[in-house]
């Protein structure tokens, strides 16, 4: 994807060879700046900070925080270690599970001397395996866009609904909800997305908005609460959201204020997709009410980040001291409200069959 004319991906190998830098996304849309991750300890941070976030790139982050652990200290008690420390950061995102069970699995049999560069190999290849999958899935979701396009008078827009930022910033390139979208960009359809501006952390507007800002892509920001007004008004063709973990029946869990958004769809007939690539799949779990909810600081209800007057970048509180705040990062929409699950294999119903018949080898 771009950023001012120059295409980025949100994490690659630095060019001392070892080091892994990333866009830390807490200073978007006003500062975009490259830090370098050089220790197990600091790929930590980032992902617990938000510094990288999104299932798929913290996935990919917590493989590389691997490599840097093993470039410091190969043995096993630095392997579970890592393992251990990296898997505690967020609880929600399975792709962070799933990523550091595949470094254990391929690195535990090793040599210890061989065990730092088939790590940074395997990251290299995550994040590779996670472009190609999103490419097409991005794919998939195109034919459901071409086929709204249809029905549209020339030169008409498809209009979308989105729900925080499941662009290429929460991947390594094209995102996941945002890939139908860059995929009918390329085909020349004609695509306008409404941005849920997203609270808390306001990632829609910082992140998605300027996603889209960056890469010319037809949008506006819309606060969250105007989406089932958006509907009612038959203004929304379509919803696509992103997913950082789905069960194996089809129950998404996805940012805080997803559930309303296909309550609002369902009770206005507006289609309701969820895109996720196959690595945000739980089989391990069937019910997303067993799904454990991150609940993060208080501070991300009562502060907010922007510019001040003099273009510095600034935080302020926005809640009278003394009042609780509660902060669950995620919410659970269920199966029955989801119209399909665009994934990189095809659009599966949001069902065990549907996502069987797609995955057999999970059967």
């Amino acid at each position: 994807m771009k950023v001012s004319g120059r295409s980025y991906r949100t994490i690659w190998l630095n060019a001392d060879g070892w080091g892994v830098d990333v866009i830390d996304q807490r200073w978007l849309p006003h500062e975009f700046r490259i830090e370098t991750l050089r220790s197990v300890a600091e790929a930590a941070t980032a992902i617990r900070d938000m510094w990288v976030r999104g299932a798929p790139l913290i996935g990919v982050t917590a493989a590389y925080g691997v490599a840097l652990a093993m470039s410091e200290d190969p043995s096993d008690a630095a392997l579970d270690a890592a393992w251990e420390r990296l898997h505690e950061t967020r609880p929600t995102a399975v792709n962070l599970r799933w990523a550091l069970d595949a470094a254990r699995d391929r690195l535990r049999p090793l040599d210890p001397a061989k065990r730092a560069k088939a790590a940074y190999a395997q990251a290299a290849e995550i994040a590779d395996e996670d472009v190609a999958i999103n490419r097409a899935l991005g794919r998939n979701g195109l034919a459901i866009i071409r086929s709204l396009a249809a029905g549209k008078r020339p030169g008409e827009p498809v209009n979308i609904l989105t729900h925080c930022n499941a662009g290429w910033l929460a991947t390594v390139d094209y995102g996941t909800a945002t890939a139908p979208i860059y995929c009918a960009m390329e085909e020349g359809l004609s695509v306008h997305v409404y941005v849920d501006e997203t609270r808390p952390r306001n990632q829609g507007a910082s992140l998605t908005a300027w996603e889209f800002a960056n890469h010319g892509a037809a949008h506006t920001l819309v606060v969250d609460n105007a989406g089932g007004h958006l509907m009612q008004r038959g203004l929304v063709d379509m919803v696509i959201v992103g997913s950082d973990r789905t069960t194996a029946n089809g129950d998404v869990c996805n940012k805080i204020g997803t559930y309303l958004k296909a309550l609002a769809a369902h009770d206005n007939g507006a289609p309701f997709y969820v895109a996720l690539p196959s690595p945000t799949i739980d089989w391990t779990i069937r019910d997303g009410k067993d799904i454990p909810i991150e609940e993060r600081s208080a501070d991300e209800v009562d502060f907010v980040q922007g510019l001040d007057a003099d273009g510095k970048v600034t935080r302020v509180r926005i809640s009278p001291k003394g009042s609780p705040a509660a902060n669950p990062a995620f919410d659970v929409t269920p199966a029955r409200l989801v119209t399909g699950l665009i994934t990189e294999r095809g659009v599966a119903k949001a069902s065990p069959e549907g996502l069987k018949a797609l995955f057999p080898e999970r059967a």
